[in-house]
C-alpha cells in the first residue's frame, strides 16, 4: 500500500522510500556550473554552483614561501575557507569576531590545501605561495567538496594568467582534481548530499580524486552507526563517475591537456 508523501525530519518519504527533494535519483549530481573570472582583481577566480551550494574561489600568487621552504626552490599552496553570515538558513556569526577560526574551519582549510598540493608541481611553481580563498555564499551541503572543485579552476586560471605574463614558463599543474560527498541516508546511499540529507546521514563520506582516477583523500565518518569496508568501496564506486563529470566541467574551462600525476607539467615552447 502506497503512502502519501510526508515530510519527516526535513526529508520526504513515499511508500517507505526516500524521495529526494529535487527529484534526483540516488546517484545523481545536482546541477553544476562554474563561472570563471568571477573576481577580476584576483589572478584566478571562479564561482562554483552545485545545486543551491555556491562558493567563490580565488587564487592569489605571491613571491616567497613559508620559512620552512626558503631556499629549497619549491612552492607552497594553502587554503582558507569561510562562510558569510547568511549563507545558512539562520545567521552564522563571523569567526573573526570570535578571535580565531573554529575547529571545523581549520579542518576544511587543511583539506583544501592538502588536496590542491597533490596536483601541483612544487618545483615548477618555484618559491611562490598560492593562497586559495574559498568563501561560501550559500551553504546547502557539500561546501568543502564544492570548494575543492572550484579552487582547482581558480588556481589553473591564475597559472594561465601568469604564464601569459611570462612570469611562469610552464603551468605547474600535474592533473585535474575534484571532490564530492556521499552518504548513507535512510538505508540508501545518496550522492551529493544537500543540507537536509547530510543532517540525517548515518555515514558521511567526502571523496577527493584526480583526473587520473587516483584518490587524494577519503574522509568517511560514522554519524549514526558503524559501517563495513564493503560500504566504503560502494560509496567510492558511486563517487568516481560523479567526480569524472566535474573534471570534464573543469576541462571545458581550463582546456589544459594535463598529463597526469608524476609526469612533467605543461611547458611553453618559446
Amino acid at each position: 500500500m502506497a503512502f502519501a508523501p510526508k515530510p519527516l525530519s526535513g526529508l520526504l518519504y513515499q511508500g517507505g522510500k526516500l524521495i529526494r527533494e529535487d527529484g534526483r535519483s540516488a546517484g545523481d549530481l545536482r546541477p553544476a556550473e562554474i563561472v570563471p573570472h568571477f573576481i577580476s582583481s584576483a589572478e584566478g577566480s571562479a564561482l562554483i554552483r552545485l545545486g543551491e551550494t555556491q562558493v567563490i574561489c580565488t587564487a592569489s600568487v605571491e613571491e616567497g614561501v613559508p620559512q620552512f621552504l626558503k631556499g629549497m626552490g619549491r612552492g607552497w599552496v594553502t587554503g582558507e575557507y569561510s562562510m558569510i553570515p547568511r549563507s545558512t538558513e539562520t545567521r552564522t556569526a563571523r569567526e573573526v569576531n570570535k578571535g580565531r577560526p573554529g575547529g571545523r574551519t581549520m579542518e576544511i582549510q587543511r583539506l583544501i590545501g592538502r588536496s590542491l598540493r597533490a596536483v601541483v608541481d612544487a618545483e615548477a611553481l618555484g618559491e611562490r605561495t598560492v593562497w586559495v580563498d574559498c568563501d561560501v555564499i550559500r551553504a546547502d551541503g557539500g561546501t568543502r567538496t564544492t570548494a575543492i572543485t572550484g579552487s582547482l579552476v581558480a588556481m589553473g586560471l591564475a597559472f594561465q594568467r601568469l604564464r601569459e605574463m611570462r612570469v611562469m614558463h610552464r603551468i605547474p599543474l600535474k592533473d585535474y582534481l575534484a571532490a564530492i560527498s556521499i552518504g548513507l541516508v535512510g538505508k540508501e546511499l545518496l550522492l551529493d548530499l544537500n543540507f537536509a540529507e547530510d543532517s540525517h546521514a548515518e555515514v558521511d563520506m567526502n571523496v577527493v580524486m584526480t583526473g587520473a582516477g587516483k584518490f587524494v583523500e577519503v574522509q568517511a565518518t560514522a554519524e549514526g552507526r558503524a559501517f563495513a569496508w564493503e560500504e566504503i568501496t560502494r560509496m567510492a564506486d558511486i563517487a568516481k563517475p560523479a567526480i569524472e563529470k566535474l573534471i570534464d566541467l573543469q576541462r571545458s574551462i581550463l582546456k589544459l591537456d594535463l598529463p597526469g600525476v608524476g609526469l612533467p607539467s605543461t611547458v611553453i615552447h618559446e
